[in-house]
């Protein structure tokens, strides 16, 4: 669980300092392009400023960090005496900059990349995409819904990071094939809306899913029946706008069907193989990959361990194969990504210390009207799901959401029953489909688009994916206060 950070005693002057910063950071990411600089540095710039600011202002938690020792035993000749309650600790010097990242984050971005990467190197993500496109005979709309589905799918039981590697590697290869490589950007960037739609689905397939359900005593079946209507819709209704705002049509005349069949029949999925004995072990790693990432919260030891040490623990079984020459993987990662990632956590960890989140929260709880009763009025409703989803977009949804949370149950005791859950809930998922920083899928999808060649700067992705975001956004609305 997330621990949410207390700046009661925080200055007003301080915080508002602090929004500035936070304000200044999103003005340079949306201006990327005109300052001609990339995310890493420009998040990297701010995180340089906000960490001698929180210095200065004596905000930041400085000091020793305690560790715990083993516990000592001692053997007799009968039995083991365990001191446990004895265990003493020794503490270390740490920056306070390294608590600041959510290094699971970046060991599953990490960790992701590379088995993709090696993975590739059987062919099987090649194989895949060939028998996907082969299933589409050749239409480019049937490609898109196959693919949607598929995003949404992997984003419900894997991570949304991962599900955007994966599915974003094979749509590379898939309109490659098909010669249509101009509709790439556009894909691209509906699969990454999607990621965000599939984190709906089910109680563990997003950060802020488990905060509020658990702060809500909300099960895992019920998660899932009052979220699953909503993602199927909202799923037809985004891919349906993709293919008419992008201009993704189906084929209509006969001729031009037959013509794509027979090239899609052309293509041999077993080309890019050249070695059958590692694609059939890459398959079984693959297959063993999705499946130790979406039961990692069942799993004795690993759940503890988390995500990012599965991401990395498969990166190196297929290293493996390429012990000799595995710094070839090392160089492909995407390093803007990580530093962009590493100084963003450092800023939002700072803004949490200043008071900026609180300030967030503490604004929402005072326009709200009856946040206790169990039936909360659409008003309220309203309000905080655009107003989870309009600072999600901005910030880290995982703090906002933990906030949100402890708002609603420890100092409004919202009862569990109130739609005021799910609107935080849809909020802090959506919000991530307004800016590319909204969300880690959303950036790695922008990421993708750029590694092949793709212009999509923040203004530019705001702009393409407003209409999706409004739409998405609007029938949560009308969900949430007319049919939960």
């Amino acid at each position: 669980m997330y621990t949410l950070i207390a700046s009661a005693d925080v200055p007003t002057t301080v915080t508002v300092i602090f929004s500035i910063f936070l304000t200044g950071l999103i003005l340079c990411l949306a201006l990327e392009e005109k300052l001609h600089a990339k995310k890493s540095v420009i998040a990297g710039s701010f995180a340089v400023i906000c960490l001698l600011a929180g210095a200065a202002y004596e905000i930041l938690p400085f000091g020793e960090v305690g560790i715990p020792s083993v516990p000592a035993t001692q053997e007799t000749d009968d039995h083991v005496t365990d001191h446990s309650e004895h265990e003493s600790s020794h503490t270390v010097a740490m920056p306070v900059y390294i608590p600041a990242i959510d290094w699971g984050v970046i060991a599953i971005i990490l960790g992701s990349s590379i088995f993709v990467d090696v993975t590739t190197k059987s062919g099987l993500f090649t194989w895949i995409a060939i028998k996907v496109t082969k299933a589409s005979r050749g239409d480019p709309r049937r490609l898109l819904i196959f693919y949607g589905i598929m995003t949404v799918v992997f984003s419900a039981v894997l991570n949304n990071v991962t599900a955007m590697i994966i599915v974003g590697s094979l749509t590379v290869v898939s309109l490659e094939r098909l010669g249509i490589r101009e509709k790439l950007l556009a894909f691209l960037l509906i699969e990454g809306l999607l990621t965000n739609i599939g984190g709906l689905l089910t109680l563990i397939s997003s950060v802020p899913n488990i905060i509020v359900g658990n702060a809500a005593g909300i099960s895992f079946v019920t998660f899932f029946i009052k979220a699953s209507p909503y993602v199927v819709v909202a799923t037809a209704i985004t891919l349906y706008l993709g293919a008419r705002v992008f201009k993704i049509d189906k084929l209509k005349d006969e001729d031009e069907k037959n013509r794509a069949a027979r090239q899609v029949m052309q293509f041999d999925e077993n080309d890019g193989i050249t070695s059958w004995a590692f694609f059939r072990f890459s398959t079984v790693v693959l297959c063993l990959f999705i499946i130790t990432i979406a039961c990692t919260s069942v799993l004795p030891y690993v759940k503890d361990l988390g995500m990012g040490y599965v991401a990395l623990s498969f990166a190196m079984i297929m290293l493996l194969r390429y012990r000799s020459t595995a710094d070839q993987f090392y160089r492909a990662v995407d390093w803007d990504l990580l530093g962009f990632f590493m100084c963003l956590f450092a800023v939002i960890y700072v803004m949490e210390w200043a008071g900026v989140l609180t300030a967030i929260g503490t604004g929402m709880k005072q326009i709200l009207v009856a946040p206790g009763s169990a039936t909360a009025n659409a008003r309220d409703v309203s309000t905080m799901l655009v107003g989870a989803a309009g600072f999600s977009s901005v910030t880290d949804n995982i703090p906002l959401a933990a906030m949100l949370a402890n708002i609603l149950e420890v100092e409004l005791q919202t009862p569990p029953e109130s739609k005021l859950w799910w609107s935080v809930i849809f909020g802090a998922n959506l919000g991530g489909n307004i800016t590319p920083i909204g969300s880690a899928s959303t950036l790695v999808a922008v990421t993708i688009m750029h590694k092949q060649k793709l212009s999509m700067s923040f203004s530019a992705f705001i702009k393409a994916a407003g209409l999706f975001a409004l739409v998405q956004i609007v029938l949560a609305l009308a969900y949430v206060v007319l049919i939960l």
